[in-house]
Order: C-alpha cells, then structure tokens, then sequence
C-alpha cells in the first residue's frame, strides 16, 4: 500500500462529500454534524472551497491508489492562527499510520502557506484513540478541562 497525501483539487469536491458524509454516519459522537441533516444540505461549504481552491481552507486528503481514503481540513483564522477539522481515515485503513500522515501533511501545508500560524484542533474526551495519536504527533491540552463531555481544545506544540 503507497499512500499519497495531497490537496483535493477542484473536480474532487464530490469525492469530498462522499467520505464526509461517510464520516459523519459511521462516527456521530466525533464531528459537530449529523448525519441526517447534513445530507439534506445541497452543497457543503468545503466543497465550494475545494472547487474554487479557497487560501485559507483547503483539504488534505489520503489516497491509496485513486481511492480517497482519508480527508483532514485546515481553516485559517483572520489572526495568525488555525484550526484543523473533520480528520478522517476509513475503517479498513485505520491503524495503519494513515491519520498520522495527514495530520503531518496539514501542518506541512498549514506551514508553507502561513509561515508562523498557531495549529490547534478539538477532539471529544472519548475518543482516546484520537486524543493519543494528537498527542504522540506533538499536540498538548491548552487548559484543565473542567467539563468532561467538553471538547478538548490542543496546540501543536512541536518547533517549526
């Protein structure tokens, strides 16, 4: 298996869809989006961003062959920061380094494009598999979680 990571270009914006609606079917507790009623939504935001190759939003994604079978979403914030979202690998190819990978190639492309940005993501408290591999790549906690079903809000941490 040779897994490529890259930005989607535009005519991949319907491959988007597919794996976020996948995401957001298989996974409900880990995305701020359900299922239901994002598939009664004609054309997500990030679709029309990968179409017109939006600056300050783009899509990583993992491909195995011509198969899209992971996605990762940067947004840059009007100040010197960004947010990461919507990470995703596909079942079969989870366990295999390939959520890894594209965290690592959105910080390589948040990078290239912002210089000097803040990188910060949320995960949900229970989902411990997501929160070690966040913490292995370089992410640490920004403050004491006082809330247990809060989000947790990291910082990548690692130097530039």
């Amino acid at each position: 298996m040779n897994i490529e990571y890259r930005n989607l270009l535009p005519h991949e914006s319907n491959i988007y869809r597919s794996i976020r609606l996948e995401s957001l079917e298989k996974f409900p507790a880990s995305f701020g989006a359900r299922y239901q009623e994002a598939l009664q939504i004609e054309k997500f935001r990030l679709e029309g961003d990968i179409e017109h190759q939006t600056p300050d939003r783009f899509v990583i994604g993992a491909f195995d062959d011509q198969s899209l079978v992971g996605i990762c979403v940067f947004v840059k914030e009007e100040n010197a920061s960004g947010t990461i979202y919507q990470m995703y690998v596909r079942e079969n190819y989870q366990g295999k380094n390939i959520g890894a990978g594209l965290i690592q190639a959105t910080i390589n492309e948040a990078r290239h494009r912002f210089s000097s940005v803040d990188i910060f993501l949320e995960v949900t408290p229970h989902n411990v598999k997501a929160y070690g591999l966040y913490k292995k790549i370089g992410f640490e906690v920004t403050s004491e979680i006082e809330d247990v079903d809060a989000n947790i809000l990291m910082r990548y941490a690692k130097l530039k």
